[in-house]
């Protein structure tokens, strides 16, 4: 007997039972075997139950976004911080994200500069005088990249009339005055965008020269019944004012634009009463905006301009694309020392304002100011970096496609498993914590403010909106009932006219909250 069963000694390395190859050592081996099988089958067990709640928890899910009919295509994934995924529905279909694409944007400048709580001393307009052209210089405003120029009259920080104030001590007669964008080529417009956005403060013209959020503030205030209503604002722009002062009924005023064009048409109706409505129009050349902004400031400061408003310009070429450039390092032009340069507070206050009211002319130029690092301020420069965080965070290539700063184009592309993979690199960061306080809050503000409310999410979730013709995205953190916080990502493309893709959206992810 001990020769015959000389065999199995050799699988006590294997199974860890000690065998001495006699009948009463086997039935010892077969009760340690009957007990190390019982210990799988318990582990087995343990796993199962959480298995099958996640199944059931799934087709709940499922059931509630189907609820939303025909048309809509959904995507879905929520994970544990460490990365088991709970729900998965089109994890790794691609969706067009809209402002989803913003939470990119912000976290490679948080990846990028490592000095965003400090004072933006390097993105700050300057102003100087420039001789070239004889005895009564050009006023030349040059752009550096910051989003938050301000002429209003009221401003405090970061004010175009701290530099008329400069120029003003210093001469009494000028000749043009020159706004001058060329740090970054001239993409005013993203690929992709819609040409029918370009005429409103969504579409607005990206420079690295940008004043007042690049729009307008245009206000109107009715007058009396069957007249046109009184207009207020900057002239920059030439208005065809065909709307109508009504004596009741609600306010519906439109304004259309041609691209290029400085005539704008203003229609539709505002009730005797009213309050005075706002419209914000959009610029499509900021810098010569922010130029003909300070020609008046000057002006009002009794300096005299002799001469015209222009715009100098750098035009795109293949230097401004890395796959063409190669290894070559840019060449940028020297710039001459300015009379006065502003310092604009720290960048990640904006990078704050981007994130919760979904601010798209600072996400661009975000984009572009990244882009400046390592290349020309393009827009291609900005995609670069933005995929090379991308591929060190380990989110597979085909989970994204960019092609702009803010989400406005309809090329951008992400998968829910791609953003929720990027999203769990972030928290791990070290300024993963400012980057989800940044984040629009459930109930509480920025785009979330008035979702949630009344949930038991309300202010529990951390996550950034995204809205775009057909489109709605939302994507981050949420702590759930347990307290432990999930990670998820969520979009609905192609979605019907009057469909309400938000609403669904919420309630499923409240049915997963609840049950985690």
């Amino acid at each position: 007997m001990r020769g015959g069963y000389g065999g199995i000694n050799g699988l006590n390395d294997v199974t860890g039972i000690a065998l001495s190859g006699d009948c009463g050592n086997l039935r010892g081996m077969k009760r340690r075997t009957y007990a190390f099988h019982f210990a799988l089958v318990a582990l087995s067990l343990s796993a199962a139950p959480a298995e099958a709640r996640d199944a059931a928890l799934q087709q709940r899910v499922e059931a509630k976004l189907s609820e939303a009919g025909p048309g809509t295509r959904f995507g879905l994934v929520v994970t544990t911080e460490d990365g088991r995924e709970i729900v998965a529905i089109a994890p790794d279909n691609r969706f067009i994200p809209a402002s989803n694409t913003k939470m990119f944007t912000t976290a490679v400048a948080f990846a990028t500069f490592p000095d965003v709580q400090e004072p933006d001393a390097s993105g700050g307009a300057a102003v100087r005088l420039d001789g070239a052209t004889g005895a009564v210089p050009d006023v030349v405003l040059e752009g550096n990249g910051d989003a938050r120029l301000s002429s209003a009259a009221d401003c405090a920080v970061n004010c175009l009339a701290a530099l008329a104030d400069a120029v003003a001590g210093k001469v009494r007669r000028v000749r043009n005055v020159v706004g001058d964008d060329s740090l970054f080529p001239d993409e005013r417009w993203s690929p992709g965008m819609s040409w029918n956005n370009i005429h409103t403060r969504s579409g607005t013209g990206i420079s690295a020269l940008t004043i007042d959020n690049n729009e307008l503030a245009l206000r109107v205030f009715p007058t009396a019944p069957g007249q046109p209503p009184r207009l207020e604002g900057f002239p920059y722009f030439e208005i065809d004012n065909r709307a109508m002062t009504t004596a009741a009924g609600d306010t519906k005023l439109e304004f259309d634009r041609l691209p290029g064009s400085r005539s704008i048409r203003l229609t539709g109706t505002i009730a005797v009463g009213a309050e005075p409505e706002l419209l914000r129009l959009g610029i499509d050349d900021p810098a010569h905006y922010a130029a003909w902004r300070m020609k008046d400031l000057l002006e009002a400061r009794g300096v005299r301009v002799t001469g015209e408003v222009d715009a100098r310009h750098r035009r795109l070429s293949a230097a401004d694309d890395p796959a063409k450039r190669g290894s070559a390092p840019p060449a940028r032009a020297p710039r001459e020392a300015p009379l006065a340069r502003l310092v604009p507070p720290p960048l990640a206050e904006d990078i704050a304002v981007i994130n919760k009211a979904s601010q798209n002319v600072h996400s661009e130029l975000l984009l572009r100011r990244v882009g400046l690092r390592d290349g020309t301020g393009s827009i291609a420069d900005g995609v670069k970096a933005v995929r090379t965080m991308l591929e060190g965070a380990g989110v597979p290539r085909a989970a994204y496609d960019f092609s702009d700063g803010s989400g406005m184009s309809t090329y951008n592309r992400v998968a829910p498993r791609g953003m929720v993979t990027f999203l769990r690199w972030v928290a791990a960061q070290p300024w993963g914590a400012a980057y989800r306080a940044s984040l629009p809050v459930g109930g509480v503000d920025g785009t979330l403010s008035k979702r949630f409310t009344g949930t038991p999410l309300e202010g529990k979730v951390f996550a950034k909106t995204g809205t775009l013709n057909a489109t709605n995205a939302l994507s981050g953190y949420l702590t759930a009932a347990s307290g432990q916080t999930l990670i998820f990502s969520a979009y609905a493309n192609d979605v019907p006219e009057d469909v309400p893709a938000t609403k669904f959206m919420d309630e499923a992810l409240a049915l997963i909250a609840a049950e985690n």
